[in-house]
């Protein structure tokens, strides 16, 4: 069995690592030994340091970006020090638990827009993209109501047991009377009670082919694109991004600026948020992908810090976190993402 590199380094070569790491999280520069030396005044010579991260660029912990130049880290360097810092755990400040607590208030505010703040908070206090994995769920419908807008739109407003609120404009059928749209909620709300969206789905459209809605024709109508809607909405999920231009603050090639909106093109396709949710798996915590180890960031040169948040059954329904450059500030960012997970599940609970 192969050692592993955290294993294999003594004192001098941890020292060395340390600095390595801290000085990329500060400025994303390579640090050469003749800089490593000054830093860390320990009587250690240049070439020494350089012996040293010769070693550790042999047990795959650092590498050298162009020929002469000083050291990075590596994903799995940077993955070792990711590590230490879970071990170690950390906390928030006063100030940020109060800016979270404040913009993850739901009252006056649906499920959804929570969701939306939630992004929006990570991504102004971490300087990254925040990133909201809306519930993936089939929990029965506690309400739906479709409110007139018009005389050819109307809203509808459904409700989950788990607290989800989700608003869709719909087009009328032509010559719908508003009656129509009281009686298709009453219908709806009948049959969906201690039901799932695939029981009650089944049971209507078997009542619609049968003719045994008593309802008239236009207003099945509605209740086929009722059911459509729910079908098609949260159940499926949705990814919301917010502060997406930060990831392009430390961009200087045009390679790196093509492989960030080659990102975004990948996170807007559906299989993208459905691999991230499943990357949470069943974690009860943060889960961090650097770089290479999440394939849908390899190439994009990002790191991302995600965890899951729970309805009242502790089943996973969704997940949060943060995209940013793999020199960000994880020990900050941590048990930040950490904290806003747990605020959001406490609003299913």
């Amino acid at each position: 069995m192969k050692e592993s590199p955290v294993l294999s380094l003594n004192e001098r070569s941890r020292a060395v690592f340390q600095h390595v790491v801290d000085s990329f999280l500060e400025t994303g520069e390579p640090v050469g030994s003749r800089t490593l030396a000054r830093l860390m005044g320990a009587n250690l010579s240049p070439a020494t340091i350089r012996n040293v991260m010769a070693d550790l660029e042999d047990v795959g912990l650092l590498f050298a970006p162009h020929t002469s130049a000083g050291r990075l880290p590596t994903d799995l360097g940077l993955r070792m020090f990711v590590d230490g810092l879970l071990e170690i755990g950390g906390d928030l400040t006063k100030e940020e638990r109060a800016s979270l607590d404040g913009q993850c208030q739901a009252a006056g505010r649906t499920f959804s827009d929570v969701l939306g703040e939630a992004g929006a908070a990570l991504s102004g206090l971490t300087e990254c993209a925040g990133l909201v994995i809306s519930p993936k769920t089939d929990s029965p419908l506690r309400q739906i109501e479709f409110v007139p807008l018009s005389t050819n739109r109307a809203l509808a407003v459904m409700v989950s047991d788990t607290g989800l609120v989700e608003n869709r404009v719909i087009e009328l059928p032509p010559g719908l009377p508003a009656s129509a749209l009281v009686q298709a909620s009453n219908y709806m709300n009948a049959r969906l009670a201690n039901s799932t969206m695939d029981e009650a789905r089944t049971r209507i459209q078997q009542e619609i082919e049968l003719e045994k809605t008593e309802l008239d024709s236009l207003t099945n109508r509605l209740v086929a694109e009722g059911l459509a809607l729910w079908a098609g909405g949260v159940q499926g999920g949705s990814l919301i991004l917010r502060g997406q231009s930060k990831l392009l603050h430390d961009v200087n090639a045009v390679e790196d600026l093509e492989r960030i909106r080659a990102l975004f093109e990948a996170l807007e396709r559906k299989e993208s948020m459905v691999r991230l949710l499943e990357a949470t798996g069943d974690a009860n915590g943060v889960q961090i992908f650097i770089g290479s180890e999440n394939q849908l960031f390899e190439h994009a040169g990002c790191s991302v810090i995600i965890a899951p948040y729970h309805d009242q059954g502790r089943r996973v329904v969704g997940a949060l976190g943060v995209i940013g450059p793999t020199r960000m500030n994880y020990a900050r960012i941590i048990p930040m993402v950490d904290y806003t997970s747990k605020l959001v599940g406490q609003l299913l609970d």
